[in-house]
C-alpha cells in the first residue's frame, strides 16, 4: 500500500471527574472557517512543532514520536483552551496565563520552560488510539490520541477564538446524544472515539480499556456492501462501532 504524506499530530481527551457522576471531557467547536473539520466538536489537540520534536529529545525512554505528540498534545490545550496538563511543579494561574500568551506570540515551550524552570511529566498522558488515514483529503494527519486526568481544580477552561469558537465539558454520552439531534457536529474518529469513551466513563476504567487494547495505527478502509459504501475500522482494537455509510459522514477525516 502506498503512503501519502501525513502531519504528525496529537489530541487529548481530559476526564473530569465530579462525585459519582460520569466524566465530562474538554470539547472545542472548530472555526467553520477552517479548512479542516470546520464547524466541528473536537478534542484539543493539533500538528506536532519542531520544538515539540526538540523537547522529546529529553525523555529517551519514550518512542520519539510518542514523546514529540505528547509534547503537542499538552502545548496544544494550553494554546487552545487554558488548561494545563502534565506540568513539574504544576502551574500558577499566573505562570498558565503567561505561558499561553507567550505561545500565542510566538514563544518556543523549550525556553518558556527552562527560564521558568518548569518540566513536562509525560507520562501524566495515556496512550489511547493512532488514526491516519490514507485518503487524499485537503490535509491527512497521523494524529495520536491520548487521555488525561484534569485535576478537580483545574484552572477554568477558555476558548482561544482563533481556530475555535466555543469550548465546553461534557460527557462522551451526553455528546452523542446531541449529534444524533443534529446539535452538534462531529468527524468520523471523532464519533468512533466518543463510542468507545462512553464505555468508560472513569479514567481508572479508561487507563485498564486502553491497556487491553495496546494502540495500533487506524488506517479507516472503503468497503461497498449491498450498494452502499461504508467506512470502516477493525474490529479488535476496542471500539463497538467499526463503521459508517459513507452518505451519513462528516467530511473530515
Amino acid at each position: 500500500m502506498t503512503l501519502h504524506p501525513a502531519t504528525p499530530a496529537a489530541t487529548l481527551i481530559l476526564y473530569r471527574e465530579e462525585g459519582g457522576r460520569d466524566a465530562e471531557h474538554l470539547f472545542v467547536e472548530r472555526s467553520a472557517k477552517m479548512v479542516f473539520a470546520a464547524g466541528a466538536v473536537v478534542f484539543p489537540g493539533g500538528r506536532v512543532d519542531p520544538d515539540d520534536i526538540g523537547l522529546a529529545a529529553l525523555y529517551p525512554d519514550l518512542d520519539p514520536e510518542d514523546a514529540a505528540a505528547r509534547v503537542a498534545a499538552i502545548r496544544e490545550t494550553v494554546e487552545e483552551a487554558g488548561v494545563a496538563i502534565g506540568f513539574v511543579p504544576a502551574l500558577t494561574t499566573a505562570h498558565l496565563h503567561a505561558l499561553r500568551a507567550a505561545l500565542s506570540e510566538g514563544v518556543l515551550l523549550s525556553n518558556w520552560l527552562a527560564a521558568e524552570d518548569y518540566r513536562l511529566d509525560l507520562a501524566a498522558l495515556v496512550p489511547w488510539a493512532r488514526w491516519r488515514p490514507n485518503f487524499i483529503e485537503t490535509r491527512i494527519f497521523d494524529t495520536r490520541f491520548y487521555i488525561a486526568q484534569a485535576a478537580a481544580d483545574a484552572h477554568p477552561a477558555s476558548v482561544d477564538e482563533t481556530e475555535n469558537v466555543h469550548l465546553f465539558w461534557a460527557s462522551a454520552a451526553d455528546i452523542l446524544l446531541r449529534e444524533q439531534a443534529g446539535e452538534v457536529s462531529v468527524i468520523f474518529p471523532t464519533h468512533r472515539n466518543l463510542e468507545r469513551l462512553a464505555l468508560v466513563p472513569r479514567f481508572t476504567d479508561a487507563v485498564s480499556h486502553s491497556r487491553d487494547f495496546p494502540v495500533q495505527m487506524i488506517m479507516p478502509a472503503l468497503v461497498t456492501r449491498d450498494g452502499e459504501r461504508y467506512l470502516t475500522i477493525p474490529d479488535d482494537i476496542g471500539y463497538p462501532v467499526t463503521e459508517e455509510r459513507l452518505i451519513e459522514m462528516k467530511r473530515g477525516l
